[in-house]
């Protein structure tokens, strides 16, 4: 059993958790981590209800010191977000320094900082009429969005796109290379 190597992966995820499924599934068969559990500072977010339906461990917490607690409890290595829409606070990324990984779904630094999550950002970036967007993946720091990069990728949009399509064709991407990128993280690859 080579079980004790793996690195211990908990998510954070306010949402429906589309992403923390796509996550779990991927590291269900990795040599190198392991989900621990969802961890949700929201009782009603549907990915709690997802994980217990896959008899996953799914953990509620109301502040920030109980989290803590609950990812010391699990021995946690790595922090994943999945649509996990709090500021991380100082004395998390003190505990787990260049450890912490989000995905934000533009291409930073634009349509990043408070407020653009979601539709938010897809919305925006149809009105500035760009002509791409896509999705950073980057480690956590103090301040929304602002982590060091670790990767982009782009797709191509149109004018014609509406915010949901927009949504649509990003979220292809990160079920894509979300994964793969916490892995090459958790394995020591940056």
């Amino acid at each position: 059993d080579n079980s004790v190597d793996l690195k211990r992966i908990a998510i954070l995820a306010s949402g429906k958790g589309s992403n923390a499924l796509t996550i779990l599934e991927y590291f269900s068969a990795s040599k190198v981590g392991t989900v621990v559990g969802v961890f949700s500072n929201k009782m009603t977010s549907g990915v709690l209800d997802r994980f217990i339906d896959r008899d996953q461990p799914a953990y509620y917490f109301e502040n920030n010191s109980e989290l803590l607690e609950q990812l010391e409890s699990e021995q946690v290595d790595f922090i994943v977000l999945a649509g996990y829409l709090k500021l991380i606070p100082l004395e998390l990324i003190t505990r787990f320094p260049n450890s912490i990984i989000n995905i934000h779904p533009s291409l930073l630094p634009s349509f990043g900082g408070a407020g653009m999550y979601g539709m938010n950002v897809h919305k925006a970036v149809r009105e500035a009429k760009v002509d791409k967007t896509g999705i950073t993946i980057h480690l956590v720091n103090e301040e929304y969005d602002d982590g060091k990069i670790l990767f982009q990728k782009e797709v191509e949009i149109t004018p014609e796109n509406s915010a949901k399509e927009i949504a649509q064709k990003v979220q292809l991407l990160e079920h894509k290379y979300y994964s793969q990128i916490i892995e090459k993280l958790v394995n020591d690859e940056f």
